[in-house]
């Protein structure tokens, strides 16, 4: 045909056919993967381990904890298979009730603390630490010889106590008071106490109190079971000689050597940690001597609240303050040079990886009402809006 001209549309194949290619832009393979969010948790910047998508929070050493665990339950499981039976029918039954009460107690204390996150203080976003940085650094450029930068200390006033708060160089933050930065989790810990290998974690002021009632708990189990166990060795030494009462019951005598060596410590750990409690101190505190009268006449602890009482209610009865950690919170993209300029311009609300580091936020306005003389403007052109089209269709 003339005055016409043609030409070739090239054809394009299906995805699942044969014929198509295998880097054409419909194929499965030229799509990019989507990543999986993660989980802040998964970039944690201490030394932690976390099992459970986040929910418990360890130490990296716990070869310790283990140990812990494994030498309870031996323990209490001999008492429970070879000392129990005997004792519950030759003495008394309230033997294994109150075993199990002890032995149940102190494992829930024991996994509590060694579970959860003891106050764990989030690091500095780059922009705080920033700002931190342009706080302290050389005024006028370039540090002369004799030019000493200020000490990267703060001072606070706590009930007429003057507290200093330290820098800390790898947290990027001033400490609070009574925090401190454990160098086996890396992490600044608030009212840190001290970091336990046995229970496998940190002790500070979100799981002390759990500690503290596992070691009372511990010496009270540690105590009934050497009695019990005695008294198992000389009720069968009443029937044979003291021998042959061993011989009877071998068991009773690992309990009896594992309970001697270990009662006298956790009794000793038990009697401090009653002391530091009734005067409302820490581990940590106590070593360094941070409220003795050698200081100073006029140096105290301010936090503690004047009497035996009131400080076991202070610390042991407190509310559980929450976590500071978004552990299970999802890892926020790094954003684009368009979106940073936005959140720098305070369009938006930028939030770090560890904690909500509110930034300026704006409030969007809700489109004003027309009034009630504009209404009938806005009908006429809609309506003349409406007939132009119709002529022009």
């Amino acid at each position: 045909m003339k005055g016409r001209d043609y030409c070739v549309v090239p054809t394009v194949d299906p995805p699942g056919s044969a014929s198509a290619s295998p880097l054409s832009p419909s194929s499965p393979a030229a799509e990019p993967k989507k990543k999986m969010p993660q989980r802040k948790w998964e970039v944690h910047p201490g030394r932690n381990k976390f099992h459970c998508n986040g929910r418990i929070m360890m130490a990296r050493q716990t070869g310790i904890f283990y140990f812990t665990v494994a030498l309870i339950v031996v323990t209490c499981g001999l008492f429970f298979g070879f000392d129990c039976p005997y004792l519950a029918v030759n003495l008394t039954p309230a033997i294994p009730v109150i075993g199990i009460v002890l032995f149940v107690f102190t494992m829930s204390t024991l996994l509590r603390t060694s579970f959860s996150d003891p106050g764990v203080i989030p690091r500095a976003t780059p922009d705080e630490a920033a700002d931190i940085e342009r706080q302290i650094e050389v005024p006028n450029g370039q540090p002369s010889p004799s030019y000493r930068p200020p000490p990267r200390q703060k001072e606070v006033v706590v009930n007429g106590q003057t507290i200093k708060l330290k820098y800390c160089f790898t947290c990027k933050i001033f400490r609070p008071p009574r925090a401190s930065h454990c160098s086996i989790c890396d992490n600044c810990v608030e009212r840190f106490d001290h970091h336990c290998p046995w229970v496998g974690n940190c002790v500070g002021k979100r799981n002390y109190r759990y500690f503290y009632m596992f070691i009372l708990s511990l010496a009270l189990l540690c105590v009934f079971l050497f009695a019990c166990v005695i008294t198992h060795i000389i009720m069968r030494s009443q029937k044979a000689n003291f021998l042959k009462a061993m011989q009877q019951s071998p068991a009773s005598v690992l309990e009896a050597v594992v309970c001697f060596f270990s009662v006298w410590s956790i009794l000793g750990l038990a009697g401090f940690h009653t002391y530091l409690t009734t005067s409302n101190q820490t581990t940590n505190e106590d070593i360094k001597g941070s409220w003795s009268s050698k200081r100073g006449r006029d140096n105290y602890n301010p936090y503690s609240q004047g009497g035996i009482v009131k400080n076991c209610f202070a610390v042991l009865c407190g509310p559980t303050t929450p976590s500071l950690l978004d552990r299970r919170g999802l890892v926020e993209p790094d954003p684009t040079p368009q979106q940073y300029t936005m959140q720098m311009n305070g369009t938006g609300v930028r939030l770090g990886n560890y904690g909500a580091i509110p930034t300026q936020t704006t409030t969007v306005q809700p489109p004003a009402q027309p009034q009630q003389g504009e209404e009938g403007d806005q009908t006429e052109s809609r309506i003349w809006f409406t007939e132009d089209m119709k002529e022009k269709a």
